[in-house]
């Protein structure tokens, strides 16, 4: 879409918010209850599309993104009610007879840029609280990951009219005309740089901004950690989406004394969830496209290899990488990774580990 009918569609956005159309109560509940309903019916299509974009076993793509967004819906559904309703507050003395009260109110016209990486539960789940609090949306999936966006896409006209909810589809070009218009509110989840040109876009018209990015999680494990159930939980919450999750634990900081039965747990439980040949695995996930492919592939120094660091160009698939004897000088500690590589650094006291993280 160009410059013009994008500012086509928030025209009509921007009277149909005025009309009043989005505020009632039970306007918002019916337009949930629509969206739920549309989810229902493009579920199968909605795991087609994730196993296309990313690799996305049916049980994964229920658990971390549909079943997530429809536990969202449900929720919201129950407390509309309550979250919408005015709310006495304090009268200060000075303000004697009168009758205070806290009223929420929709900002009215509100973009959501998702990204590629949770396609589904990133667009919907905000989509949920936009269309909850009363405002009209313009939705701009990813253009990486152009199956689940082409399902969005059709999903979403299955049930709002454009001038309600209209979903932008298209790559960099696209994403440059809507921040230059105007919007009440922008919410953005993806990487730290794209971020700075949102809010830097945005700081023009003032428009508030809500960013989720990413960042070099760490996860510190101390001595007395139960070592087998904290390497569980690692190998689940790292290479989840291989490792494509903005929560994942982006490195270990471990005591130097536990750090070899930390490694043989990891690797012991990489081969419990994943099997011997990750690659071979059907459930395991893929790279989202070949540029990233190769960015991670440049982050594993082969000199420090645990285990894993086989990978499959054709199916854009690495396995479930961990290195040992990383410093802050390597290239992997230089950016956040967002693959399924896992290095592990040490320290003596618990103290330094903080400080190195802060």
């Amino acid at each position: 879409m160009n410059t013009i009918e994008i500012q086509e569609i928030l025209n009509k956005q921007q009277d149909f918010f005025s009309s009043g159309n989005t505020l009632p109560v039970e306007n918002r509940i019916s337009a949930l209850r629509k969206l739920k309903a549309a989810i229902h019916r493009h579920e199968t299509a909605l795991t087609d599309a994730l196993k296309a974009d990313l690799g996305k076993s049916s049980s994964e793509s229920y658990m971390c993104e549909i079943g997530l967004s429809l536990s969202e819906l449900d929720w919201m559904l129950r407390h509309i009610r309550h979250l919408t309703k005015a709310k006495t507050v304090y009268t200060p003395i000075a303000q004697f007879a009168a009758h205070s009260f806290r009223s929420p109110s929709p900002y009215g016209n509100v973009l959501i840029m998702s990204p590629w990486n949770y396609p589904v539960l990133l667009t919907i789940d905000p989509l949920i609280d936009a269309l909850a609090a009363g405002n009209t949306v313009v939705v701009k999936p990813s253009a990486y990951a152009p199956a689940t966006a082409a399902v969005l896409k059709a999903l979403i006209e299955d049930c709002f009219p454009p001038e309600y909810v209209f979903v932008v589809t298209g790559g960099r070009a696209e994403n440059q005309a809507l921040l230059h218009q105007k919007f009440d509110k922008i919410f953005f989840t993806g990487g730290q740089n794209v971020g700075r040109e949102v809010l830097r876009d945005a700081a023009v018209h003032l428009t508030p901004v809500t960013l989720e990015l990413g960042g070099k999680s760490p996860c510190i494990v101390e001595k007395s950690a139960k070592i087998e159930l904290s390497a569980k939980r690692i190998v689940f919450g790292k290479f989840l989406n291989c490792g494509q999750t903005c929560v994942a634990p982006d490195y270990i900081l471990c005591n130097a004394e536990i750090r070899d039965e930390l490694l043989h747990a990891i690797c012991h439980e990489i081969t419990v969830q994943f099997g011997r040949e990750p690659l071979s695995n059907p459930n395991y996930g893929k790279i989202i496209n070949e540029k990233h492919f190769d960015r991670i592939l440049g982050l594993i120094d082969r000199e420090k290899l645990v285990c894993g660091g086989e990978s499959d160009r054709t199916s854009l698939r690495i396995a479930p990488t961990v290195m040992k004897d990383v410093t802050w000088e390597d290239a992997v500690m230089g950016e956040e990774i967002f693959g399924p590589v896992l290095p592990v650094l040490t320290y003596e006291k618990l103290d330094d580990a903080i400080r190195a993280v802060l």
